[in-house]
C-alpha cells in the first residue's frame, strides 16, 4: 500500500483517541519509565500517554514515514522512529508496550505478542487495542461489495491484509506470556450525521486497501457508494436524522511477564 495520510486520519480524532483512553485507565502503573507506543500513528495516542505519565520517555514507532514526520513535528517530545514494527528491535526495555489500533495490520501475531513481552520489564505490562471490523455489519458489507463482479478482480481478495483473531484466540496465545490477563470488549457508538459520513470515517483506514486497488477514483467513488447504499438497512436514521455507528473494539493488558 502506499504511505498513509496522516490529515484524512486525524478528521475522525476524536473517535479514535477514545478507545486510546479507555485503555490507559486499564493500565495499573504509577511512574513507568519507558513506555513504547506500537503503530504510534501521528502520535494522538503517543500524546494521550504522555499526558498520563508526563515524567515518562517515550518512543513512538510506526511503518508510515509520513505519520512519523506528523507525530515529530506536532506529537508530544518523544523519540520518534519509523521503522516496521515486525522486524523493530530496540535495545531498551519498556515498563508499557502499547498498541491502540495497529495489530490488525499484522498477520504474524503471535510472534509479534511474543516479541512485544521481551520488550518489557519484568513487572512490565502490554496492553493493546483491536478493532473487530469484521464482525460488524460494516465490515461484512465491504466484504461483500469487494466480492461484486463489477470489483472482484482488483478487489476480491483484499481482506487478507487484515489479521483479527477471536478473544479466545488472544488470551491463549497471552496466557503462555503473562501471569495476569484482563480482556474486554465495547462497542463504541459513534453519532454520525449520515452513512457518507460513517464511509469517510473508515476511508483512511479499514476501506483503504480496497480503494487502493481500483483504478480511478470515480471507480473508487463507485466502491464507497455502493457501500454506502448498502450499509443503510443496517444503521437506520435516527428521529434527528443523524446515524448510530456501533464500532466493537477488543482490549487486553496482560501483566507479569513469565
Amino acid at each position: 500500500m502506499s504511505d498513509w495520510n496522516p490529515a484524512d486520519y486525524l478528521r475522525f480524532g476524536k473517535e479514535r483517541s477514545i478507545p486510546a483512553q479507555d485503555l490507559i485507565a486499564h493500565i495499573d502503573i504509577d511512574e513507568p519509565e519507558r513506555i513504547l507506543d506500537i503503530g504510534c500513528g501521528p502520535g494522538n495516542s503517543t500524546r494521550l500517554l504522555k499526558k498520563r505519565w508526563p515524567g515518562s520517555r517515550l518512543t513512538g514507532v510506526d511503518g508510515s514515514s509520513a505519520m512519523i514526520e506528523t507525530a515529530r513535528n506536532n506529537g508530544p517530545d518523544a523519540e520518534w522512529v519509523a521503522a516496521d514494527i515486525a522486524e523493530y528491535d530496540p535495545e531498551q526495555r519498556f515498563d508499557i508496550v502499547f498498541s491502540n489500533a495497529a495489530l490488525q495490520w499484522m498477520d504474524d501475531q503471535e510472534m509479534l505478542l511474543e516479541r512485544f513481552q521481551r520488550f518489557l520489564t519484568g513487572a512490565g505490562v502490554l496492553a493493546a487495542q483491536v478493532p473487530f471490523f469484521w464482525d460488524m455489519p460494516l465490515g461484512k458489507t465491504i466484504d461483500r461489495v469487494s466480492r461484486d463482479i463489477r470489483f472482484s478482480e482488483k478487489t476480491g481478495n483484499v481482506s487478507a491484509v487484515f489479521t483479527i483473531h477471536t478473544p479466545g484466540w488472544y488470551y491463549d496465545r497471552l496466557s503462555a506470556l503473562f501471569r495476569t490477563i484482563f480482556v474486554w470488549q465495547t462497542d463504541y457508538y459513534h453519532v454520525m450525521q449520515s452513512h457518507a459520513a460513517i464511509v469517510d470515517m473508515i476511508s483512511s483506514t479499514g476501506l483503504r486497501p480496497y480503494l487502493e486497488r481500483l483504478a480511478s477514483q470515480a471507480e473508487a467513488n463507485r466502491f464507497c457508494a455502493e457501500v454506502e447504499k448498502q450499509i443503510r438497512r443496517d444503521y437506520p436514521v435516527q428521529r434527528d436524522g443523524r446515524v448510530l455507528f456501533p464500532f466493537k473494539r477488543f482490549f487486553f493488558v496482560a501483566r507479569e511477564p513469565l
